[in-house]
């Protein structure tokens, strides 16, 4: 048999003794070395003694195995943990933890089944009083499999919203051009014109995809990179009104509040550039009316006496719904149906997060959408020191 089935003590160690006898004592007050019992873990923890009997099963456990602790102490640990790969093998006749090599220390952590198929995230570590001495406790790890769960569909909802994007613009790239090379000379250079036109627009779309997914995965990863320089907000904020004047939208649907004076925010321009680009082009093609962008000093938003800038972004378009103000930021939130990744704002709150500022959303006085991005003055050591 792979685990034993004997040792009445077993039955009757109490929980909290069996998680000291597994992570020590300490040999000042004779107490555990942790000051936290098992109860206290989020994860799963179940510990069987020399004879394979269990002797510590904490609620994190009982929860994720739906067995009460009660039933679970003084049972063989292969009848409280019955688990099974995912080929349907007994996992401790497979692993034999107690008759297998004596080198062995544990097992890694493996997705493995509980009975109804439930599965689990399972790891296990082998305690022997000498390296190759018999295991003196095995002590058991479980994690839920909701959070890896939640991670697939979201890498799988990332590749199936690049996948649609990408299809459009490709498809259109690779039949203007096959088209131009089949029939370059019956076209008329208006013609030509228009067609290459679409292609470096479709271009341009790939290219901005791209970006946005190298972006993410630097968020994701904490590697975005900042090249803090000195930044004209006012200006900035001028440059964008501008192109979209230049693209064809009435200059009186922008108005500019700035409050002076306004201190000098050290930022990386690149990225502040994305976050105005992206406010802006959201309010002008979700929302309606005027597009109103107020500038002012503001305290900064982490705990210090530094200052910063805030910078608000407001329209009168019917905005965002109450319920769905907390998912704004998300990845794939849509606020219409007028396009889009919906991963601008997800990489703009990564962005002003990663200057140490903060951003919300909120109804505007108009009755539309505000959004609202403070960031630290950050400005280098040598101009702050002696003020």
């Amino acid at each position: 048999m792979a685990v034993g089935t004997s040792g009445s003590r077993a039955a009757h160690t109490p929980p909290a003794r069996a998680l000291t006898d597994a992570v020590g004592e300490d040999p000042a007050t004779g107490g555990s070395a942790l000051d936290v019992g098992p109860d206290d873990l989020p994860d799963g923890l179940v510990v069987a003694d020399g004879a394979g009997r269990v002797v510590c099963f904490n609620a994190a456990a009982a929860r994720i195995t739906a067995t009460p602790a009660a039933t679970a102490i003084g049972l063989p640990l292969e009848q409280a943990l019955p688990l099974e790969d995912l080929k349907g093998r007994r996992w401790w006749t497979l692993t034999d933890p107690y008759g297998g090599l004596a080198t062995r220390t544990g097992q890694p952590e493996q997705n493995l089944l509980l009975p109804g198929g439930r599965e689990v995230l399972v790891s296990a570590r082998y305690v022997r009083e000498s390296p190759t001495g018999p295991v003196r406790r095995l002590v058991v790890s479980l994690r839920g499999t909701e959070a890896r769960r939640r991670t697939e569909l979201s890498h799988a909802e990332l590749i199936a919203t690049v996948a649609h994007e990408l299809r459009s613009p490709l498809t259109s790239v690779k039949g203007f051009t096959a088209t131009l090379l089949a029939k370059w000379e019956r076209f008329t250079d208006d013609q030509k014109r228009l067609m290459l036109e679409t292609v470096d627009a479709d271009a341009n779309r790939v290219t901005r995809l791209i970006a946005e997914l190298l972006d993410i995965s630097r968020i994701d990863s904490g590697r975005l990179e900042l090249r803090r320089q000195p930044v004209d907000i006012s200006a900035a904020v001028e440059r964008h009104i501008q192109a979209h004047t230049a693209n064809g939208q009435a200059p009186g649907r922008f108005l500019v509040h700035t409050r002076r004076p306004l201190p000098m925010l050290w930022a990386d321009p690149d990225k502040v550039d994305q976050v105005l680009g992206n406010l802006l082009e959201n309010a002008v093609r979700h929302g309606e009316g005027t597009v109103t962008i107020e500038i002012a000093p503001a305290p900064a938003p982490a705990k210090s006496d530094e200052s910063g800038t805030s910078v608000t972004v407001s329209d009168e378009g019917p905005g965002i719904p109450e319920e769905s103000m907390a998912r704004v930021f998300t990845r794939f939130w849509r606020g219409s149906k007028r396009g889009g990744t919906g991963l601008g704002l997800y990489i703009v709150k990564g962005i002003v997060e990663a200057h140490g500022g903060t951003i919300t959303v909120a109804r505007g006085p108009g009755g539309g959408a505000e959004f609202r991005f403070i960031l630290p003055v950050s400005a280098p050591a040598y101009l702050t020191q002696g003020a």
